[in-house]
């Protein structure tokens, strides 16, 4: 069931269901959410049975607010908390040090945790509602919501609420906060090594991150040890079940020249003009613009999908620090 975000019955009614162990599709700036309450190992263990995905691989833990560091972080390095200053609430990721006995589950069992504070409008106010002490919400206040994308693991992450009800039906509640903003999921920087790692990149990116903080991100092939497993890097994710393939203009033309007039079960995805001749090819004009091509991707990768394509053909973004965020879920993609 979708309910509209905007209204606050809708909030009341998300709250109870988290604050009584329950599952709610969560629109954030950058994805949908499939969120439950952190604390609860039962709840979260609904969420690696709803997505298929390993309990071993982390779940980020969303707050409302800076102050939700100390529910779950047992230390705080100064340079994470100049990030928290400067980008929550926001599409970032730190990972630091966790509190015993705190989102055990929600963390697949390591020692950190990864914890953003969203800036969507109904995503903020859902958190305000499940830590309030209100017993009319029922249930006990909840301080952070695991909340990894709702979808299917390895799949294409949704980005509006009919994507969401798509991947789980029904009789999941999900909130319609509408299409996500930034549209790829956030920049995870690893805070516990004493040094930021970039452990994904996102809309933040590593010129952001060393002026906020006043140290160059290393990257994780620099510091590879000991690296926390994070939402997100496996090699092959964020897949259509169609075959992407990565080309550069010049090997699209190519492609398409040779197959000629007979193309078909075939979607394009470019920034550049081609020629082609067959009129069954799905074409879709990438943006020039990195952030506009970040929040249209998964749609557009979900939008193939439904034309029932084979093969996704899309020409490679450029090698440049803003669309970085874009080849990573690019690559991963095509990987799968």
């Amino acid at each position: 069931m979708i309910l509209d975000g905007r209204l606050a019955t809708s909030i009341d009614a998300a709250a109870r269901v988290l604050r009584t162990s329950g599952l709610l599709g969560l629109p954030t700036e950058t994805v949908y959410g499939l969120a439950a309450d952190a604390a609860s190992d039962a709840a979260v263990a609904q969420i690696f049975t709803a997505k298929g995905r390993p309990s071993d691989h982390p779940l980020i833990v969303h707050v409302a607010d800076a102050a939700g560091l100390a529910h779950f972080a047992g230390e705080v390095p100064a340079f994470a908390q100049a990030l928290a200053d400067a980008f929550w609430p926001g599409p970032l990721t730190l990972i630091l040090p966790r509190l015993p006995g705190r989102a055990t589950a929600a963390t697949g069992g390591q020692d950190s945790v990864g914890l953003r504070c969203p800036a969507h409008p109904v995503a903020q106010a859902v958190l305000r509602a499940c830590a309030a002490d209100d017993p009319d919400l029922g249930g006990a206040p909840v301080h952070g919501l695991a909340a990894p994308s709702a979808n299917r693991f390895g799949r294409v992450s949704p980005t509006t609420a009919q994507h969401v009800q798509d991947e789980f039906g029904d009789a999941l509640l999900t909130l319609d906060g509408g299409a996500c903003e930034v549209g790829i999921e956030s920049t995870i920087v690893d805070c516990t090594r004493g040094v930021p790692v970039l452990l994904r990149p996102g809309a933040i990116g590593r010129d952001q991150i060393a002026a906020a903080c006043g140290i160059a991100p290393l990257s994780k092939e620099e510091l590879p040890a000991q690296t926390p497993r994070a939402s997100g890097t496996l090699e092959a994710h964020y897949a259509p079940t169609a075959k992407v393939r990565l080309m550069d203009a010049q090997a699209l033309q190519a492609g398409l020249d040779v197959l000629g007039a007979d193309a078909a079960h075939l979607a394009v995805y470019a920034r550049t003009a081609l020629r082609m001749r067959s009129s069954k090819i799905v074409l879709r004009r990438m943006p020039d613009d990195a952030a506009a091509a970040a929040q249209q991707l998964f749609a557009a990768l979900r939008s193939f999908d439904d034309e029932g394509v084979k093969l996704i053909w899309i020409e490679t973004p450029p090698a440049t620090p803003d669309w970085e965020g874009v080849r990573d879920r690019l690559q991963r993609a095509a990987a799968a």
